[in-house]
């Protein structure tokens, strides 16, 4: 049956489909980057709450700004912006029919669609899904990388920016001019403090051009911080074919694990939904949550991927079914990591890494070790370096994370273990390819990437380390590193 707002009602039996008439829905949320996990959280927090009868004038409207965004929202308006949810566990498949997404605007250069319907007052939030590297943020300082072409751009062209930036800003701008107060912007990225970071691009971005609407935006807008937390992989040709056999012709489905967490800092300023009635989390220490999800979720992802692609293993749930690797996380997770955590309400960091253990294993969700370790250059500079400095800081071990970075630098040589060529996956892996290239025979070369290291080349605990273990990887392979780590 292919899925739309006339089909609902005739939809399989067992999928659970909107309890609330999307017509009489009304937008107060543009969402900028529709991706699975925008559809399978935010989109999904939503839209419980309108089936509950609740929030019915925050529906969202879909944005994006890159070229591809065009096909997604070719496929979502063809099927009314509905999408199926289909949660994938250990114990079994259940499917469910979301509705909070109501228009999706056109996506053109200049993003004068985008900034015009921002700037309506009736959008009280601006939310962003984008990556974790997509936020303009220098990786050594975490200051912002004014100097990036794509902001240089903005700066000198506000009114036909390129970013999603600079088109909040225009918006922004032009309910200031028209005496409309300012909306919240809210990141749902993976980034530790990344309210605070969107702030810090939103507002430098906006003095570059316009100090005076920098000063505006900083003083009436708001940015608050959350985490984030659901694994919901990529849509391929399975997933097309799951959906199927479910009986539904969705073009966008989204699969995902049976957990979604979402912690946030009551900070808006134009009102907001009732999120926590859908079971988010309202708290000020968001910090806390976000420190122990990004350092052991966040982290742990590297951890495993970076060995698993160097091993030819696809999937995340493959990494945990390889006993080296699984040892590699364990080890480095309760050793390297948990010691730098601190307990949240209801979870110990120990019990947290047991949780992701489980959660990564889930044979049932298939998510690629591509997936997880692109943009290495982002991650590992967000998730694993900090820890690594607190390690050195405190005097506990960083052996397993220096192996973790070993393994990037080998990694990042473009082959496996098997011969088999490693594709580009990484926004500037020339960059990394030439380095880890020449760290082969000289392995400072690799942390010589001030830009991604910092000090930590200057660090010989760390140094030393990684340099041993990249000599070992060369010399006698990956698994024999993990074996030697394993039993060290």
């Amino acid at each position: 049956m292919r899925l739309s707002n006339e089909t609902l009602g005739q939809l399989p039996e067992g999928v659970r489909v909107p309890r609330y008439d999307r017509s009489k829905l009304s937008a107060g949320i543009v969402h900028i980057g529709l991706g699975n996990f925008h559809r399978a959280h935010q989109a999904w927090y939503l839209h419980r709450l309108m089936d509950a009868g609740l929030a019915h004038d925050w529906a969202i409207v879909g944005a994006g700004v890159r070229a591809p965004d065009a096909k997604m929202r070719e496929r979502l308006l063809a099927q009314d912006c509905l999408t199926t949810l289909i949660e994938l566990s250990p114990e079994g498949t259940s499917a469910e029919v979301i509705g909070s997404m109501i228009d999706f605007v056109p996506v053109e250069e200049g993003h004068g669609p985008l900034i015009e319907r921002m700037a309506q007052p009736d959008i009280r939030i601006v939310a962003l899904t984008v990556t974790e590297g997509g936020y303009y943020v220098d990786p050594a300082t975490k200051g912002f990388a004014a100097a990036h072409e794509d902001i240089r751009h903005d700066a000198e062209n506000p009114g036909g920016p390129r970013t999603a930036f600079g088109a909040m800003i225009e918006a922004l701008r032009r309910r200031r001019d028209a005496g409309h107060p300012a909306f919240t912007c809210q990141s749902c990225d993976n980034l530790q403090g990344n309210g605070d970071v969107l702030r810090q691009t939103v507002v430098s971005l906006a003095r570059l051009s316009d100090p005076e609407l920098a000063d505006w935006i900083d003083a009436n807008s708001a940015f608050p911080n959350s985490m984030v937390d659901s694994i919901a992989p990529a849509t391929g040709p399975n997933e097309l074919a799951l959906v199927r056999e479910l009986g539904i012709e969705d073009d966008a489905p989204v699969t995902h694990e049976n957990f979604r967490q979402w912690v946030i800092e009551d900070r808006f300023c134009a009102g907001r939904p009732p999120w926590d009635e859908a079971g988010a989390t309202f708290t000020d220490e968001v910090h806390a949550y976000e420190a122990m999800k990004i350092r052991i979720l966040n982290a742990g992802h590297q951890v495993i991927a970076t060995p698993g692609e160097l091993l030819g293993v696809e999937t995340i749930s493959g990494c945990m079914e390889n006993p080296l690797i699984a040892a590699l996380f364990r080890k480095v997770e309760r050793e390297e990591i948990a010691p730098h955590v601190a307990p949240v309400p209801g979870m110990t960091p120990e019990a947290y890494v047991d949780l992701i253990a489980r959660r990564f294993a889930n044979p049932r969700i298939v998510d690629t070790v591509r997936r997880v370790a692109f943009d290495g250059s982002s991650r590992h500079t967000g998730f694993l370096h900090p820890i690594i400095r607190d390690g050195l800081a405190a005097g506990v071990p960083v052996e397993g994370l220096a192996l973790v970075e070993a393994m990037w630098a080998r990694m990042c040589a473009g082959t496996r273990e098997d011969g088999s060529r490693i594709e580009a996956n990484d926004p500037i892996w020339d960059q990394l390819h030439e380095a880890a290239t020449a760290a082969k025979d000289r392995p400072a070369a690799w942390l010589e990437q001030r830009h991604l290291y910092g000090d930590l080349a200057d660090r010989s605990r760390f140094a030393d380390a990684f340099a041993r273990w990249l000599g070992m990887i060369w010399q006698d392979g990956t698994e024999a590193a993990l074996k030697h780590y394993a039993g060290a």
